[in-house]
């Protein structure tokens, strides 16, 4: 299933200004919500997750009817890769040592911003490659 592909770069650039505050006060509990929402957008896909379901009901509506689709599969992908980043982030904030946390999470964020800023997804293209490398040609 496509979907439209200014919902993940919406995400992604939510996630950016989230990711940022997280690093900068180091405060776990706000990589704990970004932690959960990359958890919803992997395990039910990105329009699923909090920044999805704000997209889908506030943003969109008051945009034009989408251009350009991609599919769903990739950006699920880099919600999970996202996920994993966090959760090593957020046990480097609260359990140590501090400075996975500040590399977990400033790896998520570089992540995220390269999506919101530039439309270059580093989950998707990690996806696209394993899918590659996975296929076997017939």
């Amino acid at each position: 299933m496509d979907i439209d592909a200014r919902g993940p770069r919406f995400g992604a650039a939510v996630t950016t200004a989230v990711l940022a505050v997280a690093l900068i006060t180091r405060n776990p509990w706000t990589l704990a919500w970004q932690t959960a929402a990359f958890t919803l957008g992997a395990a039910g896909g990105v329009g699923r997750s909090p920044y999805g379901v704000l997209f889908r009901t506030l943003v969109r509506p008051r945009l034009g009817p989408p251009t350009e689709f991609e599919a769903a599969e990739p950006p699920r992908f880099a919600w999970a890769v996202g996920l994993v980043l966090a959760g090593l982030g957020l046990v480097g904030l609260t359990v140590g040592p501090a400075w996975l946390g500040l590399a977990a999470t400033g790896a998520a964020l570089a992540a995220a911003f390269l999506d919101a800023a530039f439309g270059h997804c580093l989950g998707c293209e990690m996806y696209l490659l394993l899918k590659r490398m996975t296929v076997r040609p017939e």
